[in-house]
């Protein structure tokens, strides 16, 4: 059973310290490798017949709260949007078979063609730890249980069908990726089934599409993803997009039992002073689209912005339930931007490397909301973090 993470801090790349939205022009990145060994400021290719694959990606942050591609399964090939996830390693779509909490409308749904992934496989062992699920033969189907830690879960069978991939290099490559076909899906709380048709697991483990592309050859073992602050962006496997310059490096711990991207320990500044929390442990996650810490790390920065902004134009909005923390100004405002001198940016320092911080502009972390006020809005902060 694959079991994801609790969310610590996901997607520093948009880093919702607040919840607080993002507005226009701004671009944030993020790549990782996972079996690469990555030097300086660029990934040298090991020779010239690789390439990448480059999808466009949809999406927002507020008020959808996710990100997604389009891909290609089959052949004939049919199109399937999924959730992006950095979190987690199966890639699963909805299964055309009785099912509960379906995601998706037929049309949308993945039919099964006596392609199951024996119980013998290695990638079955990948993604049920060992263990076989209701195997009686090394023959029988490999079924799955996925269980998300702020989602859900999904349930279903092990399949593997053609991935057509355009490469960077001009080749059509159509490798036979192994993929879940789910049919009992579990939400918790609020959730209800999402409108994409299932998840494209990116994480660091074997049953990963990134991993299995590398094991056949066809990409390094590199992820990387840009998020405009507006909408959309683009996602790529392997190492041949990255830019020789004006990306900042930060290594990934490595370990046997590792399958998040974790920067390590990391310190925060406000203002661009020390705020005494230090050891911060930073979990990239692309399932999740907000930033989270944990509720004393949360209280800790959330008293220091308040502190901050002692003395302005700004008010606290209790009754306001768009978000839990919001602020208020006495005028309109048309951006964020016109706020944006109240605030001060956070940074954070990857202590374990050497003069690497990630700055977060107040644009970058605030969110601009129309208030339930007639013609005021609001200028909101980030919901209690998962614990």
């Amino acid at each position: 059973m694959e079991k994801k993470g609790k969310r610590i801090v996901s997607l520093v790349m948009m880093m919702l310290l607040f919840f607080i939205v993002i507005a226009a022009n701004f671009q944030g990145c993020f790549s990782a490798a996972s079996q690469t060994t990555i030097k300086g400021k660029s990934i040298t290719p090991a020779n010239d017949r690789g390439g990448s694959a480059v999808f466009p990606v949809t999406g927002n942050v507020y008020p959808a709260g996710h990100y997604s591609v389009i891909l290609n399964i089959g052949n004939p090939p049919k199109a399937f949007d999924l959730d992006i996830d950095t979190g987690s390693d199966l890639t699963w779509v909805q299964c055309d078979a009785p099912c509960t909490g379906c995601t998706k409308p037929s049309d949308k749904l993945y039919n099964p063609k006596n392609n199951r992934v024996p119980c013998s496989s290695s990638l079955c062992q990948a993604v049920s730890t060992g263990q076989n699920y209701n195997c009686d033969t090394p023959a029988d189907q490999c079924d799955y249980e996925v269980q998300y830690a702020d989602l859900g879960s999904s349930l279903g069978v092990l399949l593997s069908d053609y991935f057509p991939l355009r490469l960077t290099n001009s080749s059509l490559l159509q490798p036979r990726i192994a993929f879940g076909c789910g049919y009992d899906q579990k939400y918790l709380g609020p959730h209800s089934p999402p409108d994409t048709a299932g998840i494209l697991g990116l994480g660091r483990g074997k049953a990963s599409i990134l991993s299995q592309l590398r094991t056949l050859g066809i990409t390094k073992n590199v992820v990387g993803h840009c998020f405009s602050r507006v909408e959309g962006g683009y996602l790529f496997f392997g190492d041949r997009l990255l830019p020789p310059s004006g990306i900042t490096w930060t290594p990934m711990l490595r370990g046997s039992s590792d399958t998040l991207y974790s920067s390590g320990p990391a310190e925060l500044l406000f203002g661009g002073k020390p705020t005494g929390i230090r050891a911060l442990k930073l979990i990239f996650d692309s399932g999740s689209s907000y930033t989270y810490f944990n509720a004393q790390v949360y209280k800790s920065i959330l008293d220091l912005v308040r502190k901050d902004l002692s003395g302005k134009p700004l008010k606290d909005a209790p009754k306001e339930k768009a978000l839990p923390v919001c602020w208020k100004t006495a005028k309109p405002i048309k951006s964020i931007f016109d706020v944006k001198s109240f605030f001060k940016p956070l940074t954070i320092n990857f202590t374990n490397a050497k003069n690497v911080k990630l700055q977060l502009a107040p644009e970058d972390y605030l969110i601009l909301t129309v208030s339930t006020s007639k013609n005021l809005l609001q200028v909101p902060c980030t919901r209690q973090p998962y614990i």
